[in-house]
């Protein structure tokens, strides 16, 4: 099995220094749809199966592949090993450079294309209009990867609406799982535009649940629909 390093920083980053060997995946670009409307997909859609094709093939990502997933804490290696999962491909992981102290290289590494086939998942994401549909339904349990000021909805500095899904229980995606979510009937998770919700969505499926899903839009599409409710404050 051969190991494929992606490198999933800001173009920038990538050109001061990356792993040797790492080829860049662009998390705007590559890792997101373009969206002109951010209440049907959030401020990060989801790209399309054609899209992850292309993007995994050039850069390099065989079937027998084993993907590592490389950010600075971001969230976006989280997301890259979740579309990669989305599409198929379970023999991924992450890294964040932080841990990291090896030797870094400044030349862009441009691989041969390979052969990248999707099998698109169908069972990993839920819509707003489900979540809305379900609102109070004590099997189903939503995790917010936002920080606490802006699950309360003290502060929103993204998005043009502060606060939470009702209901949604607080899991910043820098902290440990709360205790006892793993055990839920159903779980979602959720951020502000569904990158650092890849991060719970990781450790949950570290943690044995395979059956949990993401709410791609979260909620920089859930607040900019008029008829859907917010909830602030601590309770």
């Amino acid at each position: 099995m051969s190991v494929v390093l992606l490198d999933v920083r800001p173009r920038a980053a990538y050109d001061a220094g990356h792993l040797p060997g790492a080829v860049h995946v662009d998390p705007e670009q590559d890792l997101s749809a373009a969206g002109p409307d951010p209440a049907q997909g959030g401020r990060h859609p989801l790209p399309g199966d054609a899209q992850l094709e292309a993007v995994f093939a050039r850069a390099g990502v065989g079937e027998d592949s084993f993907v590592l997933a490389v950010d600075d804490g971001s969230g976006w290696g989280a997301r890259c090993w979740w579309l990669l999962r989305h599409v198929g491909h379970d023999h991924a992981g992450t890294l964040d450079l932080g841990a990291y102290v090896g030797p870094f290289e400044t030349e862009a590494v441009v691989p041969p294309t390979a052969a990248f086939r999707v099998r698109p998942r169908t069972d990993d994401t839920i819509t707003g209009e489900e979540i809305l549909a379900r609102l109070g339904d004590p099997s189903l349990l939503l995790l917010d990867a936002r920080s606490r000021p802006r699950w309360r909805g003290d502060e929103e500095p993204l998005d043009p609406v502060a606060g939470r899904i009702p209901g949604a229980l607080n899991a910043p995606f820098t902290e440990p799982l709360p205790g006892g979510a793993a055990a839920a009937p159903e779980l979602v998770t959720y951020c502000g535009s569904g990158v650092t919700a890849c991060v719970l969505a990781q450790k949950l499926v570290l943690a044995g649940r395979t059956d949990v899903r993401l709410y791609p839009g979260s909620f920089s599409e859930w607040c900019r629909r008029p008829s859907y409710p917010v909830q602030k404050g601590s309770a």
